[in-house]
């Protein structure tokens, strides 16, 4: 086997399927035959849909895209003793964990998934280390109120990881389905902002305190998000807002002059490491030093799938074959507010 099949988007948004030569098993990677791939709605199919309209048909260059996958080792590079062929692994990392059915990804990158998680299970990976970068930045405390905005793959996943942390979590969003989506694996609290009243629902879920922190985990204009988020949060007795405002994503806003003691994060990737090319294939840094890496969280959200503590499967929404891929994207993405996790399986299995 010397190719592999490859999604891949043209300029229109519409999906192909593609060959290309497998790349060589370099030092410090690996090379796994893939079962699944994750798609984010959010990062990946944002847009598409408008595109696919407005040219129906396309012969534009199709460019591969992915970041997060799950399969078996096949072949190990120089210097990779953490795993073998046979292994069950999780992958992540965008121009390695394609949506193909073979990759080679950078060994700090992957972790073994544990035996009773799927590999679709295991696809969550990447998103789901980013949730958890999102609450470290956030230091997010026990009994803390928190609100995330958005309730996309990456905000439900934001919301699950405060719940599991002991944070009470209200999620705001816009779309009905997400928001019962959400209640369906046990959110504490959704506002829906276009027919309810967010700040509202927000003052009494936190019992008049306010909140504490909250996340803005969709992309585009959060100009009106950030100017209701104000009226939520906490704020000292001279009347100075506090709290953190976290935005993990491609959200922009006017920086108000009324967000005073307020901290403003920006929150990238998945942890230290990532993006670090002597890491990612060479070694690991020492945990005495860097407790919490790409991989450690990657190897955390793995353990919390495992105890069901992560229920990835509530919030996936589509599974389409490899083969099938062309003509099921054209229908799906014709009806985004339906969509969360969508799974691809590579069928050649």
């Amino acid at each position: 086997m010397n190719k592999k099949r490859i999604i891949a988007a043209r300029q229109s948004g519409r999906i192909a399927l593609i060959e290309a030569s497998i790349p060589e098993v370099k030092a410090g990677s690996v090379r796994v035959r893939v079962h699944n791939s994750l798609v984010s709605p959010g990062s990946e199919v944002g847009g598409w849909r408008n595109l696919h309209s407005q040219r129906p048909s396309d012969r534009s260059e199709a460019h591969p895209f992915g970041y997060a996958n799950a399969g078996i080792v096949e072949e190990v590079g120089d210097g990779v003793s953490r795993f073998q062929a046979g292994d069950r692994i999780a992958c992540m990392g965008g121009s390695y964990a394609l949506h193909s059915n073979y990759a080679v990804v950078p060994h700090n990158l992957c972790v073994a998934l544990p035996d009773n998680v799927t590999f679709a299970q295991g696809a969550y990976g990447h998103l789901a280390a980013t949730a958890v970068h999102v609450y470290r930045r956030g230091q997010s405390g026990f009994g803390e109120f928190a609100a995330v905005v958005g309730l996309g793959v990456l905000g439900q996943l934001c919301a699950m990881v405060h719940q599991i942390a002991g944070s009470l979590i209200i999620g705001w969003d816009t779309i009905p389905f997400r928001t019962e989506t959400a209640r369906g694996w046990g959110i504490d609290a959704v506002a829906i902002p276009n027919q309810e009243d967010e700040v509202a629902l927000t003052r009494n879920f936190t019992n008049q305190q306010g909140l504490d922190t909250a996340v803005i985990a969709f992309g585009g204009d959060a100009n009106l998000a950030v100017q209701q988020l104000q009226k939520c949060f906490k704020s000292s007795p001279d009347g100075h807002l506090m709290g953190r405002l976290m935005v993990p994503g491609g959200a922009y806003f006017d920086f108000p002059r009324t967000i005073t003691n307020m901290d403003i994060c920006r929150v990238g990737r998945t942890g230290f490491g990532y993006h670090d090319e002597e890491w990612e294939f060479g070694t690991d840094y020492p945990s005495v030093a860097m407790r919490w890496t790409t991989q450690t969280n990657l190897k955390l959200c793995m353990r919390l799938i495992s105890e069901g503590k992560f229920n990835v499967d509530a919030i996936t929404t589509h599974t389409i074959p490899l083969e099938d891929v062309e003509s099921r994207m054209a229908e799906v993405i014709q009806e985004p507010d339906k969509m969360l996790g969508i799974v691809f399986e590579m069928s050649d299995w």
